[in-house]
């Protein structure tokens, strides 16, 4: 591996870290009233499913799948839209993160080195669309990876 490769992966590593600390931060200052993201409740997934299809799909697949690749920078140095499903890293995020991600977009949470294609949704979606969205992606979960990442969501609330 090359100068030039190390050095990205390396930054990389620190934006991905970066962003991590950020969600702990905006996490610890949000109420716990604030969580929203409700797998169990069908009136929400529906009015999520809808939402997703509208309005993130088109990035994160139809089936939540994500972009071939998802793990690789584009050439602009953006990297390609995660999927959202089991296979992706979604669920490994406390919901107050992936609620402020959505609402205010990948930039207002990475270093100014880290380049962010997660455009911010909040001019566009109500707080409670929001949530629906995430709800919906939660449902598609297995119950072992929603139950994860409610502890997840759990310890990142009490810390």
């Amino acid at each position: 591996m090359g100068l030039i490769e190390h050095t990205m992966k390396f930054q990389h590593r620190r934006g991905l870290l970066f962003i991590l600390s950020i969600g702990w931060f905006i996490t610890a200052a949000l109420p716990a009233s604030a969580q929203s993201m409700n797998p169990n409740n069908a009136d929400a997934v529906e009015r999520g499913e809808t939402t997703y299809a509208r309005h993130c799909a088109s990035c994160h697949g139809a089936k939540l799948e994500g972009e071939p690749n998802w793990r690789e920078r584009k050439s602009d140095g953006t990297l390609t839209s995660p999927p959202h499903d089991k296979t992706g890293h979604t669920w490994h995020h406390p919901a107050d993160m992936l609620f402020q991600i959505t609402k205010r977009g990948g930039k207002a949470f990475a270093p100014p080195s880290f380049k962010s294609a997660m455009p911010a949704f909040g001019g566009l979606l109500t707080d409670k669309e929001i949530w629906a969205v995430l709800s919906f992606i939660k449902s598609r979960w297995p119950k072992i990876i929603q139950k994860k990442h409610d502890r997840i969501s759990k310890q990142m609330r009490h810390k």
